[in-house]
This record gives C-alpha cells, sequence and structure tokens, in this order.
C-alpha cells in the first residue's frame, strides 16, 4: 500500500562535516575567547580537519563546540582545564564521548541550551552575511537531491539539526521544499517518540516503515522500543559512522546496512 521513509539529515541526506566544523570554531571562540588567544591559523585549521575525524560521535549540533575545545586542550597543553584531555587520542573520543561529555559538561560549567542557542546563533549570522559561502560548505550525497525530487514514498526528515538550517538546504541544494508538518528537527521531541507518532498517524496505517540513520547508536535506542518493531532499520555506509559501527550493523539482524544506490533506488 505504499512506503514511508523517516530520514535523518546529517550524514544521510546532507554532508555537513565542513560547515558544521567551521561554525563550531567560531562559535567556541565567542564563548571561550581567552583560550584562543595566541591560537594561530595553523592550529584552527588542524582542529577543524580534527572534527571531520570525530564528526561520527556528534547526535546534536551543540556538542560540537564541546569537542572543538577538548582538540583545542589536547593540542595546547598551557590552556588544559578539563581532567580528561590530557593523553587523549582522537581515538579515545571515538570511543568514550558518551562518558566524556558528561564530565567537561560539568567541569567547564555548562548549559546545554546556551550552546545550542549560540551555535544557532554563528549559523544564522553566516547566513545572514554570506548565504552563498554558508550553502556552499555543505553538499548533498550523489544522487539524493533526484531521489527526493523524484520519490514515489511519503518521505519525513527526522534530525536533531534546527529545522530551518535543513529547509534552507534542502530548498537550495535539492530544490525540494519539505512541508512543515513532515519536517522534525531540533526539539520535536527524541527519534523514537517521533517514530513511535509517525505510526500512529491515521494516515500512514498500512503504510511500510523504514527509517534511514547513520548513527548506529540511534538505531539501538529504536531496537529497545518493542512499540517499533514494524520499523526497517537502515544505517547507510556514507554517512558519519565508523568502521566498527557498519559491522556492528551489519552483524544486528534488525539493521540493514545500505549502500548509495540502494537508497536512491528505494526512494524512487
Amino acid at each position: 500500500m505504499g512506503h514511508l521513509y523517516a530520514l535523518d539529515f546529517d550524514g544521510v541526506i546532507c554532508d555537513s562535516c565542513g560547515e558544521t566544523a567551521i561554525s563550531a570554531l567560531k562559535a567556541a571562540k565567542l564563548r571561550w575567547p581567552p583560550l584562543f588567544d595566541g591560537v594561530d591559523s595553523t592550529i584552527e585549521d588542524w582542529i577543524v580537519d580534527q572534527m571531520i575525524t570525530v564528526r561520527p560521535v556528534v547526535e546534536t549540533g551543540y556538542e560540537t563546540l564541546l569537542l572543538v575545545r577538548l582538540l583545542l586542550e589536547t593540542r595546547v597543553p598551557s590552556i588544559r582545564k578539563s581532567s580528561v584531555s590530557e593523553g587523549l587520542t582522537v581515538e579515545d573520543i571515538l570511543e568514550n564521548w558518551f562518558k566524556l561529555k558528561p564530565i567537561i559538561m560539568e567541569e567547564w560549567n555548562e548549559n546545554r541550551d546556551d550552546l545550542i542557542y549560540l551555535f544557532g546563533k554563528v549559523r544564522d549570522d553566516w547566513l545572514e552575511r554570506d548565504f552563498t559561502g554558508w550553502i556552499g560548505a555543505n553538499r548533498l550525497y550523489p544522487g539524493v537531491a533526484d531521489a527526493l525530487r523524484f520519490a514515489s514514498s511519503i518521505v519525513y526528515i527526522v534530525t536533531t539539526k534546527q529545522g530551518r538550517f535543513a529547509d534552507a538546504l534542502l530548498r537550495e541544494l535539492a530544490g525540494v521544499t519539505i512541508p512543515p508538518e513532515r519536517l522534525y528537527g531540533l526539539g520535536t521531541g527524541p527519534k523514537v517518540e517521533v517514530l513511535k507518532k509517525l505510526q500512529k498517524m491515521p494516515e500512514h496505517q498500512g503504510l511500510t516503515l523504514h527509517f534511514v540513520e547513520d548513527r548506529l547508536a540511534t538505531l539501538k535506542n529504536v531496537i529497545k522500543e518493542p512499540e517499533l518493531d514494524n520499523w526497517n532499520l537502515y544505517l547507510v555506509n556514507w554517512g558519519f559512522n565508523t568502521q566498527k559501527e557498519r559491522e556492528e550493523g551489519e552483524a544486528n539482524p534488525r539493521i540493514q546496512v545500505l549502500e548509495l544506490s540502494d537508497f536512491s533506488r528505494k526512494l524512487k
């Protein structure tokens, strides 16, 4: 009777890694200006490069500010102000971010909502001053724009990105307008709750349900909810995840690891 696809945005539709890293660096410099005194462009470029490597751990954008500061502490020991940064490697961050994040949030006395606001404001300011530059710092994965434009399935966007940014990128890069009622962005609730809401809607009864993600942890949260057993779950192999996570996904009977070409064919 038809198909419904709930799609994550960053790492599934859009490779936003470059823009996210640059925005996070700008925001971190505003949040902690004294820490960046004497930090030259070489170190800043190094941080941006490392942000691309650690991107798989990010669930919500504000975390990128924390990662920028943590990377800075590992590179410039003289400004070290957290108990976890000494000897910390990128591999350690990839393995232990879930444990590290609450420690540094407490030690740095940071507030999640404040960081979300600042990150959004930096993006808004960049978008307003240099719309073309902001859009150009993002790219859609090959074939995704056509897949969205010509999809015969019902498509929802379910993302932790602030909705206005996802909407702008879809319009400008894909030429696609997703109705507001089909775009669930940051602040609309956990993804598992959004999926529950979608499957209960009368107009979706009888549809085959698909959820496409690049974060293995998110898919594992879905699996924990028996109410969501009817969803087909996909881990993309082109997004912000690691080889280890893809191998774990392949070993899980509830999860299908998806190729980009297969994704495009499925939506069409």
